[in-house]
């Protein structure tokens, strides 16, 4: 008897399961968890733009708009951009509102790349940037990146694993997981390498206000000879706390966009029309509120890195988004087990290192967009965790042993 061939396309079948979300579906069931672990600030969004959310529905936006977005939205997207940093793009014809930057990251790979073009991803990265560019069609390349410096990407490993079938470099900078930040000079060396061997980069920016210890954003399409040949991704996620509200943009030239646009149009449509609305006066009135925001992330920040730091988890500090990537290889156990014992003995959830590339083993992720009082708390617990590894001191709880699947290197949002 025949049995039927698979139904799941191999690029799909190859995409692990998401092990991490099964992970904080345990979490779900639990009682006084302390999560650390969706990448999603704890404020709500500003009052100024829920106000004009509701103004939106009231009028009876409801409808389509250009499958670019409004064009009100895409002139102060390209306005912010130029006030901020001083690269500039045509509203017109050179951005596109998206429903949040992950379909701004998954449209441009399909737009960019076709079966045997490499994409050169530095890791530890998001998790969703390797899926992106298997679903498209591509291979990645991975650059690795290492805790003795700081995870910054180093130019040289770039260069080496340039081949003649590489398309694309991936830049997510401010990085999520490790809070890295590229300094200037490899800034640099990195849009050298992009000009001389004529790669076209995709820059996710969805970090970009948040930075710490006075360092200053640089989108890499300000650079000479760069706005050319990169696509910057941004949004309203992070730095607004407008995660539901799903609104992202592209900005590229405009023989770019019209490919990445192609499969927005034909996948999405548009954005929505209420979200759009908000996002709008988001840019316009909310900067009051983001200011504040990100005062409240730095000063939770310094005292949550310290904490873990004063702990024995060594962690770089993050120059950038609202992570710390704590190095737990002393306590002797993987980077799953730690997570999983953490959270069933202690009820603080955090993500395997290396669900975000190999280069995140021996590493957890730690959001610290919660409240200053539970990280507080959340250190207390994690200490209390530590002193009894070093102690030797069995397990407080034992989780059944299907309770967690494998993490892999599943999604997780954020």
């Amino acid at each position: 008897m025949s049995t039927l061939r698979s139904r799941v396309s191999a690029r799909a079948a190859s995409v692990p399961a998401s092990g991490i979300r099964k992970f904080f579906d345990v979490m779900a069931t639990m009682p006084d968890v302390i999560s650390l672990g969706v990448g999603e600030p704890d404020f709500g969004t500003p009052e100024v733009v829920v106000r004009a959310g509701i103004r939106s529905l009231e009028a009876g936006r409801t409808h389509y708009t250009s499958n670019l977005g409004t064009i009100e939205l895409r002139r102060a997207i390209a306005e912010h951009l130029e006030r901020r940093y001083g690269v500039t793009y045509d509203p017109a014809t050179e951005v596109v509102v998206t429903v949040g930057a992950s379909e701004a990251v998954a449209a441009t790979m399909q737009a960019l790349v076709d079966p045997g073009d490499e994409v050169l991803l530095h890791e530890p990265s998001y998790v969703a940037y390797v899926p992106d560019v298997v679903f498209a069609g591509a291979t990645v390349v991975h650059v690795p990146t290492h805790a003795s410096d700081g995870f910054a990407l180093d130019p040289a490993e770039v260069e080496r694993r340039v081949s003649p079938r590489t398309k694309v470099l991936f830049l997510g900078y401010p990085c999520n997981p490790t809070g890295a930040v590229l300094p200037p000079d490899v800034l640099e060396a990195v849009a050298e390498i992009a000009r001389r061997h004529d790669l076209v980069v995709v820059s996710d920016e969805i970090y970009d206000r948040l930075v710490w210890d006075g360092h200053r954003h640089v989108p890499i399409s300000s650079l000479p000879g760069m706005r050319e040949r990169t696509v910057l991704i941004g949004g309203f996620s992070k730095a607004y706390a407008m995660t539901g509200w799903r609104i992202g943009y592209v900005c590229a030239p405009h023989d770019l966009l019209e490919g990445i646009v192609k499969v927005h149009q034909y996948e999405i449509m548009c954005a929505p029309t209420t979200a759009q609305d908000a996002a709008l006066v988001a840019l316009r009135e909310a900067e009051p509120d983001v200011e504040r925001m990100l005062a409240e992330y730095d000063r939770r920040r310094r005292m949550f890195v310290a904490g873990l730091n004063r702990i024995g988890l060594p962690t770089t500090e993050p120059r950038g988004a609202f992570y710390a990537f704590p190095d737990i290889s002393s306590t002797g156990l993987t980077s799953e087990q730690f997570g999983e014992r953490l959270l069933f003995e202690e009820h603080v959830a955090v993500v395997p290192g290396d669900s975000f590339g190999p280069s995140g083993a021996g590493h957890v992720r730690a959001c610290y967009a919660t409240s200053y009082e539970q990280l507080e708390e959340a250190l207390v617990r994690i200490e209390r965790f530590v002193e009894r590894l070093a102690n030797g001191s069995p397990a407080a709880a034992t989780p059944p042993a299907s309770a967690v699947a494998p993490a892999g290197r599943g999604s997780v949002d954020g």
